[in-house]
């Protein structure tokens, strides 16, 4: 008897754990049930993916929405929009809106705001401060909370646990792998008389190599110390991405696509505050040793960094500016344009934006093109050439950093537990996004 499915993808190149290769996907309750030939079964709806490849739905593991505080530079409704735009299936939010992500109310608050208006699945980081480190281990056990983020180094928000014995006191209370913002804030004030007036390409010199270096090597000396799992966020240079090559028993890497395809001072000069963000953009040996430190696996996870600010805030004369750039949106053709051109197989890829997420987060049911997980799927044309415009940015601030950066591959439908919600650059099924869930914390 023939099998009958909700949804079937046929006949497209479908890139997972077992490598890539033709094979149709069916789906049923939200889920996927059966890879392979169904040529034979039936379907209520069959989307032909026929020259186009069928990969996991694509997780940005950091992005910063602004609500609830500052939603005229984004909110949860447009930045979960730009994400299923982008082919992102699921987000995990930053903490530093207004009121802070610190508390059980806090957090559920953004829950609430969540649902009902967020187009893609996502959980929210509780961050981590001296006022709460001793009820953390309570905090990222909550449901929605991906985990904790601190940091280290001043960023936008207010945020800052600068000294050892308060990074110390967030790890002892914490259980589950904490995020964070690795810059060292001592360093970073002795150095900030450095910013010239007007001069983009100074903050590079401000934030140096050796400030988020040292920041590192204290954070994982802390961490070893006391036996806790920690994530790096936006790891800039090549020394840091040496330094944790050998401690990945404690330490997880994160980078970025603007770190990766960005350089300095070109950047700076042609985008100006566009192209500011912390830790900031840096020279071509820097981007040479993310590389490297992606070919060799040091790298884990693609976060966008997604932290979107007006163009009238970006305009102010450096370092009046502030740092922080939309991203969420173009994660994956940029990203892809990297595969076209070599730098990157798409099986990396793949393991940098799904399987990396279900690794060091411990998605329950997310992160694989697998028999039994949700089905959560980005599809792609591989041989789309298409132009990334402002104009085309979902993002409210109507901006990015890559416009008129010619992509070499592209997002053409985003899968969610079963549902089609954007196909062909058009939200098709809205406000369906859902809490992602945690194999630690499935109890509660």
């Amino acid at each position: 008897m023939p099998q009958t499915y909700d949804l079937i993808l046929r006949g497209g190149e479908v890139v997972n754990h077992s490598g890539r290769g033709l094979a149709d996907v069916g789906i049923r309750d939200g889920k996927i049930v059966a890879i392979g030939d169904l040529a034979q079964a039936s379907a209520a709806e069959v989307f032909d993916v026929t020259g186009l490849h069928v990969l996991p739905g694509v997780i940005d593991t950091q992005v910063h929405f602004r609500e609830p505080g500052l939603e005229w530079k984004e909110d949860l409704e447009s930045g979960s929009r730009a994400a299923v735009l982008g082919g992102v299936v699921a987000v995990f939010e930053m903490p530093n809106t207004e009121p802070t992500t610190t508390d059980p109310d806090a957090l559920a608050d953004k829950l609430v705001r969540a649902h009902g208006r967020m187009h893609c699945d996502h959980a929210f980081y509780v961050g981590g401060t001296h006022d709460n480190a001793r009820f953390l281990g309570e905090l990222e056990r909550l449901p929605g909370c991906c985990g904790i983020k601190v940091f280290m180094g001043a960023s936008t928000g207010s945020l800052l646990v600068q000294d050892d014995e308060g990074v110390e006191m967030v790890l002892q209370h914490v259980n589950r792998r904490a995020a964070f913002h690795s810059e060292d804030e001592y360093r970073l004030a002795e150095r900030r008389p450095l910013a010239r007036t007007g001069d983009w390409t100074s903050h590079e010199e401000v934030r140096d190599a050796a400030s988020a270096l040292e920041s590192t090597h204290r954070l994982v000396r802390i961490a070893k110390g006391l036996g806790k799992r920690i994530h790096v966020l936006h790891v800039t240079t090549v020394e840091e991405m040496e330094f944790l090559a050998a401690n990945k028993d404690v330490a997880s890497v994160e980078v970025t696509p603007q770190h990766l395809t960005l350089t300095a001072p070109e950047a700076y000069e042609r985008l100006k505050g566009y192209a500011q963000m912390n830790p900031p953009i840096r020279g071509a040996r820097h981007q040479a040793g993310l590389w490297a430190g992606i070919a060799a696996g040091v790298a884990d996870v693609l976060g966008s960094d997604h932290a979107p600010h007006t163009s009238e805030e970006k305009a102010r004369p450096y370092p009046a500016s502030p740092s922080g750039m939309p991203g969420v949106q173009t994660l994956v053709p940029v990203m892809l344009t990297h595969v076209a051109e070599g730098r990157l197989s798409l099986e990396r890829f793949v393991d940098l934006t799904s399987h990396g997420a279900n690794r060091l987060f411990g998605l329950a049911d997310k992160g694989r093109l697998a028999v039994g997980n949700d089905a959560d799927i980005t599809v792609v044309d591989l041989k789309a050439r298409r132009l990334i415009r402002h104009q085309d940015m979902a993002t409210r601030v109507g901006w990015t950093p890559f416009d008129g950066f010619e992509a070499k591959g592209w997002p053409v439908a985003t899968i969610i537990r079963g549902r089609v919600v954007m196909r062909e650059d058009e939200v098709v099924a809205p406000h369906l996004g859902e809490p992602v869930r945690f194999a630690e914390t499935l109890g509660g």
